[in-house]
């Protein structure tokens, strides 16, 4: 079975459209679940949920290479990858969205690409984020009127545990909003020259938000609880951006091995 759209879903997120699942074999092991292969506007769509169904893999032992490489087999060309985030700014509000433009990686234990060598490439990162999907995003979210900032850069830690306030204040100076997942899922998919698209759900501030008296230290549930309450919102967002998808790439993320393997 083939698929052109991989979906992840994250925390929160383990089901989207009816279809029927697969099990995909990669050299790098099993993926976090069954992939479920769907259709909607006349596009096969692939679906995985990053953390299992269950949520049995925490960040820090999700198979990331495995899940890329699994949507690369099933033919995807294009990865939209929801996720919930920690806001480090006041303006950018619970319950809101950013579709981030860049990112800072502050993860410490995980293998984060495919060239181990003897092959080696130096992939661009200048702009991890697809450019197309982007723009796409964008316009949806204003069509469906959903509060969300049109860009935001987001540190990735490595967890499973939360920040402390120390370094909630320290990451508050450098990104926008915090999060657990999006790094290596990026660059992978930027090394099998897939697009990859993140839609973040901001579920809380974090404990080091200064000006904000009020916050009390994230929980696990408080984040879940959160994004499913917004399910609804990430759930009609991402279909309204799979009816705008085109079927023909014009962004450069189809040939980012072209100038990049030694």
């Amino acid at each position: 079975m083939k698929a052109s759209i991989g979906i992840l879903g994250g925390s929160g997120f383990y089901e989207f459209l009816k279809g029927k699942e697969v099990s995909v074999k990669t050299p790098y092991g099993r993926p976090s679940d069954k992939i479920l292969i769907s259709e909607y506007s006349g596009k096969k769509i692939a679906f995985l949920p990053r953390h299992g169904k269950k949520h049995q893999y925490p960040p820090h032992k999700i198979n990331y290479l495995a899940n890329l490489f699994a949507f690369k087999k099933l033919g995807v060309e294009r990865v939209i990858a929801p996720c919930s985030v920690g806001s480090l700014k006041p303006r950018i509000k619970p319950g809101s969205f950013v579709i981030c433009d860049q990112f800072i990686d502050r993860t410490k234990n995980r293998v984060d690409t495919f060239f181990n060598g003897p092959k080696v490439a130096h992939i661009s990162l200048a702009q991890p984020y697809c450019p197309e999907l982007r723009r796409l995003a964008i316009e949806a979210c204003q069509n469906l009127k959903i509060p969300f900032h049109k860009k935001g850069t987001v540190v990735i830690i490595e967890g499973p545990r939360f920040s402390t306030k120390a370094e909630s204040r320290f990451y508050s100076k450098i990104a926008d909003v915090i999060n657990m997942t999006q790094y290596p899922e990026v660059v992978l998919a930027r090394e099998l020259e897939m697009c990859y698209l993140n839609i973040s759900l901001v579920t809380d501030y974090d404990v080091g938000l200064k000006g904000r008296k009020d916050i009390k230290p994230v929980t696990t549930q408080e984040v879940v609880k959160v994004f499913q309450k917004n399910n609804e919102k990430v759930k009609g967002l991402i279909l309204k951006l799979i009816e705008k998808i085109p079927s023909q790439r014009k962004c450069k993320c189809g040939s980012s091995l072209k100038e990049a393997i030694l």
